[in-house]
C-alpha cells in the first residue's frame, strides 16, 4: 500500500484551536516546595556547623604579608557584639612552671598551656593545650575530668586544627614544624591563641624555626605573648627576639627558661620594651589596663 502523507490542518482551524493550559494542582505545588526546603536545610545546617567563630585577632590582620601588628592602646579598644567573648573584664594569668601558664577567664574557664599533668600547682583545668617536643610539654594520660584536651599535633601526621569556644573564650591554633632526629616534621607542634575579654593571648609553644609571613598572618594581633627564652632548645635569643619584636605585643611573658640567661634575652629586646619583675606568680589584666609601653613581665618562679 503506497504511503500517503497525513492531511495538514488548515491554518484557520489551527488559529481557532485552543490547547488547554496545564496548571499544577495547589497541593502538588505545596508538596514540591516542602521537598525543596528539606533538601536545602541539611546544606545550611552543615555550613553553620563548619563555620569558624569570628576572630577579633585576625579581623585587621588577615592576609597582610610583612605586616607588623600594632596593638591598640588602652582606651581605643572596641567591643564587637558578635565576638566569641561576651564582655570586657579582667583575665588572670598565673605561672605554673616551665612552659605552663594558667589562664582564668572572666567566666571562670581555666586553661593550662603545655600541660603535662605534673608541673606546678595546677588543679584540673577545663581546657589544656599540649606540644610534643618533650614529655614536660604534654601527657598521654590527661585527667578524665578535663573537658577539652587540645594537642598541637595529630597522631596521624595531619595538621592539628582547633577552633573551640568554651563559654567566653575562643581557642585556636597555628601549626609549626618540629625538629625530629635531624629532620623537620611538618606541623608537629602548634602556637595556641586564646581570644577572651577583648584580649588576644598567644603561647608560642616549643618553637623550632623562625616564623614566616604566613604564620604571622594566621596568628594576627597578640596583646600578650608567652615566649620560650631558653636560647637554644627552641630558638636562639636572636631569632626569638626578632619574632617577639615583630609581634609587638603589649605584654611579653617569658617561659621555658633554660640555658642562656634571661638577661641576655631582655637586653636583645632593646629599649623599646620595659622590664617588670613581679613578686607574684600571677597578675590580672584587661584590655583597658594593657601597658602603653611594651613590657617584659617576669612573674615569680620564672
Amino acid at each position: 500500500m503506497p504511503w500517503t502523507p497525513m492531511p495538514t490542518m488548515p491554518t484557520a482551524l489551527m488559529s481557532k484551536l485552543r490547547i488547554p493550559e496545564f496548571r499544577m494542582p495547589e497541593v502538588w505545588l505545596t508538596a514540591l516546595m516542602f521537598i525543596l526546603v528539606l533538601m536545602w536545610l541539611p546544606t545550611t545546617a552543615s555550613a553553620q556547623q563548619t563555620r569558624q567563630p569570628f576572630s577579633q585577632c585576625l579581623a585587621v590582620a588577615q592576609a597582610l604579608p610583612g605586616a607588623i601588628y600594632a596593638n591598640f592602646t588602652p582606651g581605643t579598644k572596641t567591643q564587637n557584639p558578635i565576638l566569641a567573648q561576651a564582655r570586657s573584664s579582667e583575665v588572670e594569668i598565673a605561672f605554673a612552671g616551665h612552659s605552663t601558664y594558667v589562664i582564668t577567664t572572666p567566666s571562670g574557664v581555666t586553661i593550662a598551656t603545655d600541660y603535662n599533668g605534673w608541673s606546678g600547682h595546677v588543679s584540673v583545668p577545663r581546657v589544656v593545650t599540649m606540644n610534643k617536643a618533650h614529655s614536660s610539654h604534654f601527657t598521654l594520660s590527661p585527667d578524665e575530668r578535663i573537658e577539652h584536651v587540645l594537642r598541637g599535633w595529630n597522631f596521624d601526621q595531619t595538621p592539628a586544627d582547633h577552633n573551640v569556644v568554651v563559654d567566653d573564650v575562643y581557642v585556636r591554633n597555628v601549626t609549626t614544624d618540629i625538629r625530629n632526629f635531624g629532620t623537620m616534621e611538618a606541623d608537629g607542634n602548634s602556637i595556641f591563641i586564646f581570644e577572651v575579654a577583648d584580649l588576644c593571648i598567644g603561647h608560642l609553644g616549643h618553637l623550632h624555626h623562625p616564623l614566616e609571613d604566613k604564620h604571622f598572618a594566621k596568628i594576627g594581633r597578640l596583646d600578650i605573648v608567652m615566649v620560650p627564652v631558653d636560647g637554644g632548645l627552641t630558638l636562639s635569643h636572636e631569632a626569638m627576639t626578632g619574632i617577639a619584636r615583630r609581634l609587638q605585643s603589649s605584654i611579653l611573658l617569658p617561659m621555658h627558661r633554660r640555658g642562656a640567661p634571661l638577661s641576655s634575652f631582655i637586653q636583645m629586646m632593646g629599649d623599646s620594651f620595659a622590664t617588670d619583675f613581679v613578686a607574684s606568680d600571677r597578675f590580672t589584666v584587661s584590655a583597658r589596663t594593657l601597658p602603653r609601653r611594651p613590657t617584659i613581665l617576669v612573674l615569680d618562679g620564672v
